[in-house]
């Protein structure tokens, strides 16, 4: 009896591992493979079974030895806002142009998913990455690297309090474009009251 048992739950298995193998296959015949395409529940199930997968048994009981402050938060915050909030936004949704076009999406970090997780699950993602998803290994191995992570993992618990003015901060702390900076120089030449230089005006006419 317990033989037919698994038999039958071996076939059922089975059965349903071919239907979405068809399934996917089916929908990439249809769209190929662009990430532009909403992601089906399918594979951001396996998108999340990958992440935790990805994390050895020793790294969820690593305490943060990095005591947390309102220094440190500052620290970690200007530190988001140079490296993560490309993809990640300076929030922590997810909602940025980079973050949009990965496949599946850069997930919502304020949520439960990403909150749940502890200290060393966090550090662990950070420093290491994820396979098979858009998140890359940021950890060098340097003491510094190992402490700044840390940190970060204190300002990822204090996404869901983010405030408006830490926000502001921050986006005075994201990368600029070249166009961007160029924009800046000419309105500090216009407030000197300095005339905007010839490859400013040629720039600006093309």
């Amino acid at each position: 009896m317990r033989r037919l048992f698994w038999l039958l739950t071996g076939a059922i298995v089975l059965v349903v591992i071919v239907a979405a193998v068809a399934f996917i296959s089916l929908r990439t015949r249809a769209n190929g493979f662009s990430t532009r395409a909403t992601p089906s529940e399918l594979e951001e199930f396996a998108a999340r079974t990958a992440r935790g997968m990805a994390l050895p048994v020793g790294a969820r009981d690593k305490r943060n030895p990095i005591a947390n402050s309102s220094e440190i938060l500052r620290e970690a915050r200007a530190h988001w806002a140079d490296h993560c909030a490309l993809c990640h936004a300076n929030d922590g949704s997810g909602d940025s142009p980079m973050g949009r076009l990965m496949y599946p999406h850069a997930p919502d970090m304020r949520k439960e998913l990403t909150q749940r997780r502890t200290d060393g699950e966090l550090f662990y993602i950070i420093e290491n990455g994820i396979r098979l998803s858009g998140m890359p290994a940021w950890g060098s191995g340097t003491d510094q690297d190992v402490k700044d992570t840390w940190k970060l993992v204190h300002f990822i618990r204090h996404l869901p309090d983010l405030s408006p003015e830490e926000i502001r901060e921050m986006e005075r702390l994201n990368p600029k474009s070249l166009d961007e900076l160029e924009e800046e120089r000419q309105e500090e030449q216009f407030l000197k009251g300095q005339p905007p230089s010839e490859a400013a005006t040629q720039h600006h006419h093309h």
